[in-house]
């Protein structure tokens, strides 16, 4: 017969609520990252054979149709794929502000010395790709695409790095997703402050209220999730029409969510001991255990403890918790669908190859990335500002680096708002994907390099038996 519970273990409570609600999140988080990477990478190849099959005309004539959305008299037409790109991809930069919140206040950027190496690698991973991208287009109209090798996709990148992780120290993987983090913060700065066109300051302003009430509902302690929604896409409303890029409403709003439950974690304790004090245990010795979730007292006590701990769990847990999966694996995959088909029939491939924004791009993802985090990392450690993640070494950083050059979503959605031609558009999402494969080739030989000599290495310590 198993052992009971002894229902004032506080200390077992303790471990299960840090397991479930402090680790758990991060370790969702990876999990969902690394298997929606896949559905991404079938999205964009399903996205280039439609692009450049016979039914190439489908393809563009789908994702530019008009659709329009009315609310009472206020009606919005858009293209389809501009549904995409400013609709539900607010979706997607909510998630991502509710990441970095949550990185910010626990996580791996919660503290000066554990933020300082993976910020300083993330700006160097950023400044030298625009860099060699501006040197390439300086002087010409095409200077607009700077921002677009600048981008990681962290979906990509640590599903690449999962498949190589064997014998990798748990370290690098941390490093890879605070960099990604910090990356995507600037790549977020970029969007707000250089791809923003003329504004509506009326709408500005009511965008700003709207933000303020966010925070003042936040402030009093409001914790109806509902509550929220309808300010948020109040908010998204209000940014579409202000002229800054309606994405950057998701990331407002999710700095203003409430980091803090109902309850805080002593009276979470007290709350399930006392439940589970008043529990009859005196079935369970008796009773089946299909038959005891059918009892009205012991069906209260779950109820009971599963109140407490949605009061505990933060709206920020909350919305991460219920949005991550559908931007993982609908919102995503919808995006590369229709920003991956880059038509390349009929245009001569030393022409796309050698024009200065593919250059640039592939360049500046493939080389700019892993030369900017690894020399900036390498200044920071030797400065003394931060230090290397326990276990790793210099080559698995560059590994890492190359790694951060899988552009992909955030780069392809800045190729969106960099250029109007289609001519130039396909030039950037031709440099983007090759960029982005090439890194990924490029990370996963180094790492399973590294990987194989530091196993080689652990064998030949083992002495031989007799």
């Amino acid at each position: 017969m198993e052992p009971k519970v002894h229902h004032d273990d506080a200390f077992t409570l303790r471990e299960l609520f840090f397991s479930t609600r402090v680790l758990g999140p991060m370790q969702r988080f990876l999990r969902l990252e690394i298997s929606s990477s896949a559905l991404l990478l079938f999205a964009a190849i399903v996205a280039l054979f439609w692009a450049n099959s016979g039914l190439a005309q489908t393809y563009h004539h789908f994702w530019h149709r008009e659709f329009e959305l009315c609310l009472g008299e206020t009606c919005f037409s858009l293209a389809i794929l501009e549904w995409v790109n400013d609709g539900l991809m607010a979706f997607f930069f909510f998630v991502v502000g509710l990441e970095i919140k949550r990185e910010v206040l626990v996580g791996e950027l919660s503290s000066l010395r554990m933020a300082m190496l993976p910020v300083i690698g993330a700006f160097g991973g950023m400044f030298v790709p625009g860099l060699i991208y501006t040197l390439f287009n300086f002087g010409t109209p095409e200077m607009s695409g700077w921002a677009i090798p600048m981008a990681t996709d962290i979906a990509f990148a640590l599903g690449a790095l999962a498949v190589l992780g064997r014998g990798l120290p748990a370290g690098l993987r941390i490093f890879l997703a605070a960099f990604a983090i910090a990356d995507d913060i600037g790549g977020v700065l970029i969007i707000a402050f250089f791809y923003t066109s003329a504004l509506s300051w009326t709408y500005l302003f009511i965008s700003v209220l709207i933000l303020l009430l966010i925070g003042l509902f936040n402030f009093l302690r409001f914790r109806s999730l509902l509550l929220y929604a309808i300010l948020c896409f109040a908010l998204w409303v209000a940014v579409l029409n202000s002229g800054v890029h309606p994405t950057i409403a998701g990331v407002a709003a999710a700095m203003m969510m409430p980091a803090r439950g109902k309850f805080d974690f002593e009276y979470f304790i007290k709350k399930v001991n006392a439940i589970l004090g008043q529990t009859d245990d005196s079935k369970l010795d008796v009773c089946n255990w299909y038959t005891i979730l059918l009892d009205k007292d012991y069906l209260n006590s779950v109820y009971n403890i599963r109140k407490a701990c949605q009061n505990v769990e933060t709206p920020v847990q909350r919305f991460e918790n219920a949005l991550h999966p559908w931007v993982a694996f609908l919102i995503l995959p919808i995006f590369a669908l229709g920003n991956a088909g880059v038509t390349v029939v009929g245009t001569p491939l030393s022409e796309a190859f050698l024009n200065p924004v593919t250059l640039g791009i592939i360049l500046g993802l493939l080389i700019g990335k892993p030369v900017g985090v690894g020399i900036f990392s390498y200044l920071a450690v030797r400065s003394g500002l931060a230090t290397l993640p326990e276990g790793v070494n210099w080559p698995e950083l560059l590994g890492v680096g190359l790694l951060g050059g899988i552009g992909f979503t955030v780069s392809l959605f800045i190729s969106s708002l960099s250029f109007e031609t289609v001519e130039l558009l396909n030039f950037a999402k031709l440099g983007v994907l090759t960029g982005s494969a090439f890194s990924a080739i490029g990370g996963g030989l180094i790492l399973a390099y590294v990987a194989r000599s530091k196993r080689r290495s652990l064998h030949d310590a083992v002495p031989e038996s007799d």
